[in-house]
């Protein structure tokens, strides 16, 4: 079975080759001229996207400790880890919230990774659970968000 050719059709020419390259370059500048700063607004936004979608006790208590990790640790970054608003230095998570909603538990959780500075000793806790923020929860989780950056 033979085939006819019902067009000149050769491709792209070199200029329309040329021009493709040439739009690709600058996306991939645009791509690189976002900042560092840009990067971290977007992902505290994500972080408070995600808060905000949180069931009205899940947001109340990750509300707090978005404001408190702000607040005790300045230097970590706000990031989305696993779907939660989780807290990191150097792209390495040290703390992170979990909703008892979307884990189907009967308690909210502060977590911390193993970048924490927490060690005490052989064994030492590394979540937490979380009904209420009281103040004196507030002085813990300040407190705890301090030690594991230190």
């Amino acid at each position: 079975m033979s085939r006819t050719k019902t067009s000149d059709y050769d491709g792209f020419s070199a200029e329309e080759r040329a021009v493709m390259k040439e739009r690709a370059q600058e996306l991939k500048k645009e791509a690189r001229r976002k900042s560092a700063a840009d990067k971290a607004a977007e992902a505290e936004r994500d972080v408070l996207a995600k808060i905000a979608d949180m069931p009205e006790a899940d947001r109340v208590l990750a509300e707090r400790v978005h404001a408190l990790v702000k607040a005790n640790a300045p230097m970590l970054a706000p990031k989305l880890w696993y779907g939660m608003p989780a807290y990191a230095r150097d792209g390495r998570i040290v703390c992170f919230f979990q909703s008892a909603e979307k884990f189907k538990a009967r308690y909210a959780t502060l977590g911390f990774d193993t970048e924490a500075n927490l060690d005490d000793g052989p064994m030492w806790a590394t979540s937490f659970a979380l009904t209420e923020i009281t103040p004196e929860v507030e002085e813990r989780i300040a407190a705890l968000v301090r030690q594991a950056v230190s």
